[in-house]
């Protein structure tokens, strides 16, 4: 979420910032500046009605101690009976108002709070203009795609044939989107994740942590997955409140912080957690329907970094640098791309996607995307930090990346390593965990 402050100051700039991210402008902002100042009108009407009631409870207590001295005097009450009444009368009316007035505030900073959460984040100055994935910038490349000399088939018809991927079955025991690993195919699923979690842990500095896999609505709130994107997550019903399954390790990883000030020497805290993630792709009916590259539930290894504001874009270039260390430590071929403002997430001020090659349907396919949040998803969830020398606390940046997206490197493997006679090579990278140099076909 922006800065109220800063919306308010510089809404000519959010408009032209929501242009150039495909978005009506009107959409969004609706009846912002209005409601902005109905606010701060109602908020100086209730805050002044309080402040009268103190100021009538104050004389009144005065009113009293007069009448005291008085009747100890023998003056008799005077005017203080009249004057009383009146404080009274005051008082009362105030309070029979004053509950009008509260609410008149809460609709009020609600209905703008939800217009400054639609707000998404302002694109970094280094981020292309653009409407879509056509306009995103090429940064590097790495390798060059392997060369066969027969048709490289595409995944699910090697996971097939090898009898180590099954999608018929997944779809009886749960429905389409779902798939099941037998043997060595289940084994290149788990050595993939302890690969990247050691190479993360041990080489790159990350600690890991296991996080729940269903979280409370805040934690979904506070890293901008709700209420935007309710329809693409499952929502499981406990009790009096929605637990929801993660779409993703960034959500309960970052969330982990909520509510707290961190201390400014620890920063930069860098996390990485393997979880599965399940995602209902609601808007993604006919898309990639063949093979696991779009699953309602599938794996991955997550990072996630908590930084100070100044560091930020040198952890966010760090970050995609080791997710493209997985890639090449595996032999795989890929390019890392700058998304243009018009197909980033509404959270990110800049994201990197990383693209693996994938010789079987003979496309670049997204692997990781890396984005820096800058404060967005910190002001959301209202984690902060306090410099050295300042009293009051400032607002960390986050950020994370796919360290990988497990299926998809289990996919861009099997393409990339298949052979003439059927069989895949395994990665030397993975060897040891797996304990196997090739896959070859087994009946189950």
């Amino acid at each position: 979420m922006l800065d109220l402050n800063f919306v308010r100051d510089n809404l000519p700039q959010i408009e032209e910032m929501l242009r150039q991210r495909g978005a009506d402008p009107a959409a969004v902002l609706g009846n912002f500046r209005e409601l902005d100042s109905q606010l701060r009108n109602a908020t100086l009407e209730a805050e002044s009605s309080r402040a009268r009631k103190r100021v009538l409870a104050e004389e009144f207590q005065h009113l009293k101690a007069e009448e005291k001295r008085l009747r100890a005097a023998g003056l008799g009450l005077l005017a203080s009976d009249e004057a009383r009444e009146k404080n009274l009368s005051e008082q009362d009316l105030i309070k029979q108002s004053q509950p009008r007035l509260d609410a008149a505030v809460e609709d009020l900073s609600a209905r703008r709070l939800r217009i400054l959460a639609s707000i998404p984040n302002v694109p970094h100055s280094s981020v292309p203009v653009g409407h879509s994935a056509e306009d995103n910038v090429e940064v590097r490349r790495w390798g060059a795609p392997p060369k066969f000399d027969f048709a490289p088939k595409p995944h699910w018809e090697l996971g097939a044939d090898l009898g180590v991927l099954d999608l018929e079955r997944a779809v009886k025991l749960t429905g389409a989107r779902f798939a099941v690993y037998w043997d060595l195919g289940a084994k290149l699923e788990r050595a993939l994740a302890n690969f990247m979690l050691d190479l993360h842990t041990r080489e790159h500095g990350y600690t890991e942590v296991l996080p729940p896999y269903l979280v409370n609505s805040e934690s979904m709130y506070g890293t901008g997955q709700l209420p935007k994107f309710a329809a693409d997550l499952f929502r499981v019903p406990h009790g009096e409140k929605d637990l929801w399954l993660i779409p993703t390790a960034e959500v309960p990883v970052t969330n982990l912080y909520r509510d707290e000030i961190l201390d400014a020497a620890r920063l930069p805290i860098s996390l990485t957690a393997y979880t599965p993630c399940f995602r209902s792709e609601a808007g993604s009916y006919g898309k990639d329907v063949r093979g696991i590259i779009r699953q309602h539930q599938f794996q991955k290894v997550e990072m996630v970094k908590f930084t100070r504001p100044e560091n930020s874009y040198e952890e966010h270039e760090k970050l995609t640098r080791n997710a493209e260390t997985v890639l090449q430590k595996l032999g795989l071929h890929y390019r890392t791309v700058t998304l243009c403002t018009g197909d980033m997430g509404p959270s990110s001020a800049k994201t990197y996607d990383i693209e693996v090659w994938l010789p079987g349907q003979q496309l670049f396919r997204e692997i990781s995307s890396c984005s820096n949040f800058e404060s967005y998803q910190a002001r959301r969830a209202n984690i902060r930090y306090r410099p050295e020398g300042k009293n009051k606390p400032e607002f960390v940046h986050t950020l994370n990346g796919s360290g990988l997206a497990v299926g998809r490197t289990w996919v861009a493997i099997v393409e990339n390593y298949q052979q003439a006679d059927g069989s895949v090579i395994i990665p030397e990278a993975l060897q040891p965990y797996i304990g196997a140099e090739r896959i070859t076909k087994r009946i189950f």
